[in-house]
């Protein structure tokens, strides 16, 4: 389908990621090697995501003299939230990048006859209205889960979301930004379309299952 990118989306273009991510969508990938090529896809997710942080200046002392430079401003904190299931398999990637960023859960999955997002878990402790979350979520889809998230974390009052998926099609990355155009989307890939059952063509299957091993032999 005839696609035009929207200004919030930012689709890394990197063969090193293209190349893992070809990997990854290969039926025989099994699963030890499915979850490393999550996790270091992830990782370069995460290192993207970096271009959002706040700076600050600090002043520091070379062996030459003093200067001011740049820092990344901590006072802001931020937070992870992995949708379960398969979010789980991006949370070792993300750590790796941001080691003490908090990680706030919620479920949700997709009704497979109506294909609506349902709830089954949240846990948002604590009061996360100045943080910044991130949505991690191997597949952005028809966009219903990740929509759902959003609201629930704008229900908290958090005012600062970014979306990280690694596969996307355009029929949820049209209702995010249509729904959301201010929340950046980062993700590794646009596919073809969405299927009948709402499955990403070409896509690489259920990311839960092959992350988990979970998949129908």
């Amino acid at each position: 389908m005839s696609f035009e990118i929207p200004a919030n989306v930012h689709l890394i273009d990197n063969p090193l990621v293209t190349d893992r991510l070809t990997v990854l969508r290969m039926k025989k990938t099994n699963t030890r090697k499915f979850r490393e090529i999550v996790k270091e896809i992830s990782g370069f997710l995460a290192y993207e995501i970096g271009r959002t942080l706040p700076m600050k200046d600090v002043e520091i002392q070379t062996p030459m003299r003093k200067t001011v430079q740049k820092r990344i401003d901590t006072s802001k904190k931020m937070a992870i939230v992995p949708i379960l299931r398969a979010g789980v398999g991006m949370i070792p990637g993300f750590t790796k990048v941001y080691p003490d960023v908090q990680i706030l859960n919620i479920g949700v999955k997709r009704d497979e006859t109506t294909h609506a997002p349902i709830s089954y878990y949240e846990n948002f402790p604590g009061d996360i209205r100045a943080q910044k979350c991130i949505i991690i979520d191997p597949m952005l889809a028809t966009g219903g889960s990740i929509e759902y998230t959003v609201e629930k974390l704008k229900e908290k009052g958090c005012k600062d979301i970014v979306i990280a998926a690694i596969i996307t099609a355009p029929e949820g990355i049209a209702r995010i930004s249509s729904a959301y155009p201010d929340i950046p989307i980062f993700c590794c890939a646009i596919d073809d379309h969405l299927d009948k059952d709402k499955y990403i063509i070409p896509g690489l299957g259920d990311a839960g299952d092959r992350i988990f091993g979970t998949e129908a032999k």
